[in-house]
């Protein structure tokens, strides 16, 4: 596309249009980016790329100490007043403390955003684990503990739409097909958490457990994740449960 067609593509886009490109070329694999990069990721004009995100640098919305852009840390404020940030956050928060006391690895805290979820908070300690996403990054809900476990209590349109979205394999211990999956789904109810046995990543092992709002309804999960050899479902998953099942009591009260 030339810059002309570009230039008249962007006419119809109204500022809040352009600033949501703009946040939306960013992401966990792309936390900074020179303007050359922002024009390629957000898909406008040189010229409005540059005008608008100069624009965000004076409402704090984005940042640029040197020749790179960044989240400005007025959108990390702001943040902070999400309700499933500060709410649930505020309510878990204690209980996956108290879950990486006793497990020392990684535990996180994840809620379902369409196919994907979103992790909402982590601890990791010392042992940082980098192939993981980071807070605010998704995962696949079909092949990971934390979907797993939320999708088992979620309603059949919830896990229809995640198996219709797809079932791309991470590893190869993915499972792909939605026999497999429902069938992984079912036996969760039964036992009180959901695994995820190196399908995300080879060598790591995942166990997590639902969290429930004031209804009954699942609203979230938490999960315990580290090396296979140390992350054992028969070990882990009591802890992983009793912690879900605390830390529920804990935000539905809060509502």
């Amino acid at each position: 596309m030339s810059p002309a067609e570009r230039d008249g593509s962007s006419e119809g886009m109204g500022g809040l249009d352009r600033a949501a490109a703009i946040l939306g070329a960013f992401d966990a694999t792309h936390r900074e980016l020179t303007l050359a990069a922002l024009v390629a990721r957000c898909g406008m004009p040189r010229s409005t790329t540059h005008r608008t995100a100069d624009r965000m640098i004076k409402l704090g919305w984005l940042d640029k100490p040197k020749d790179r852009y960044r989240i400005g840390n007025r959108l990390f404020e702001i943040s902070g007043l999400v309700p499933i940030r500060h709410e649930l956050r505020e309510a878990v928060l204690p209980f996956l403390q108290d879950l990486y006391n006793a497990t020392r690895t990684t535990v996180q805290l994840g809620v379902l955003k369409g196919a994907e979820v979103l992790v909402v908070e982590k601890i990791t300690g010392h042992q940082p684990m980098p192939m993981l996403s980071q807070v605010g990054g998704s995962i696949p809900a079909h092949c990971s503990a934390l979907g797993r476990a939320i999708l088992a209590y979620s309603d059949p349109d919830t896990v229809s739409g995640v198996l219709s979205a797809g079932l791309v394999p991470r590893t190869p211990r993915t499972l792909t097909t939605e026999v497999a999956v429902l069938r992984e789904l079912a036996a969760i109810p039964h036992r009180g958490w959901a695994v995820d046995r190196e399908e995300g990543n080879i060598g790591v092992n995942c166990v997590a457990a639902p969290l429930f709002g004031p209804l009954g309804d699942v609203v979230a999960a938490l999960s315990v994740t580290g090396p296979t050899a140390l992350v054992r479902a028969d070990r882990i998953g009591p802890a992983v449960r009793l912690a879900a099942a605390a830390a529920s009591r804990a935000y539905a009260s809060r509502r």
